[in-house]
């Protein structure tokens, strides 16, 4: 019997339950995984937290995960090609990756990169999906200079790494603790805080930069905000995963995987990630791994807001 994590009614993970269910066989179109890791995101409480329209309770928790095929069905294709039962895959935008084994449509499914571990391949898209993203809203392009708030965060980082392939400077804020996760991965850190603004154009100067192209906000804060409202001139140029708010009283774009536009652009973009991380040119910095039946205590690690990279659940 496999087990998973579901959310009887809404609320808190500590609301969750860990369960007894049984997987259904998979028809055409279809495929199961034996779960090796589920990747632990912000979005696998937020979307259970409150009613949603199009979720049903009880609503079976995770978005992402990695693992390896143990039924196929008739006629299946993945998206990266044929499968076969013991491939190792990665799923992306599933419910219930929470679990020991789930079955999924194929069509979210690409192979495992072989240069990433379970947990790391496990985090890979949720993260880098968004981040493409947001580079893609404010058309991000090679010599130009973004200011990006959250830079040390498991977004940050991957927005971090694609905009380095693609020639864009960043300017990344962080506490002062997280400065050497943001210049690993080539930004150039500035820290939050009062007078923010100011470090920020001290940075231009140290780069011989006249102006901050784009603004994206992994954040939300009012002064993530303010900042990019006064730095950078063409709101169109601004992007937010976390301030819808502010987004629509200023004018600005917010972007998130629930919406179908975003939803779109992430599918898109699925498989040219995995190629990234087969080539070893986009990485997943982990912050460590949970039994899967700690998911709990994994969600209050990642409520504190620094776990200091991604987390893992390990059946």
């Amino acid at each position: 019997m496999a087990r998973r994590w579901v959310a009887p009614t809404w609320g808190a993970p500590e609301d969750w339950v860990f369960e007894e269910y049984s997987p259904a066989m998979p028809g055409a179109g279809e495929i199961t995984i034996q779960v090796r890791a589920a990747g632990v995101n912000p979005a696998d409480a937020k979307h259970v937290a409150r009613a949603r329209t199009g979720v049903d309770l009880p609503a079976p928790i995770g978005y992402e995960v990695s693992g390896v095929v143990t039924a196929v069905g008739p006629q299946t294709e993945i998206v990266t090609g044929p499968v076969a039962v013991g491939d190792e895959v990665i799923a992306f935008r599933v419910r219930g990756g929470y679990a020991t084994e789930l079955t999924v449509p194929a069509e979210k499914v690409l192979r495992k990169p072989g240069t990433l571990t379970h947990a790391e391949a496990a985090n890979l898209l949720l993260a880098g999906t968004t981040a493409a993203e947001m580079l893609d809203v404010v058309r991000a392009e090679p010599g130009e200079t973004v200011l990006l708030h959250g830079a040390s965060g498991a977004v940050g980082v991957s927005v971090l790494q694609q905009a380095a392939m693609k020639g864009v400077r960043v300017i990344g804020t962080a506490s002062r603790a997280r400065f050497d996760v943001v210049s690993r991965f080539g930004g150039i850190p500035v820290e939050y805080g009062d007078g923010l603004s100011d470090r920020v154009a001290a940075a231009l100067a140290s780069e011989r930069a006249s102006v901050v192209d784009a603004a994206l906000d992994a954040v939300g804060t009012d002064e993530a905000v303010a900042t990019s409202l006064g730095l950078v001139a063409d709101r169109s140029r601004i992007v937010t995963i976390a301030a819808p708010a502010a987004a629509k009283q200023h004018g600005f774009r917010a972007i998130a995987g629930s919406m179908p536009d975003s939803a779109r652009f992430r599918d898109t973009v699925r498989e040219h990630l995995a190629e990234l991380a087969e080539t070893g040119r986009l990485t997943v910095p982990m912050a460590g791994e949970f039994p899967l039946d700690q998911a709990r205590a994994a969600h209050r690690l990642l409520a504190t807001g620094h776990p200091g990279g991604k987390l893992a659940l390990i059946p």
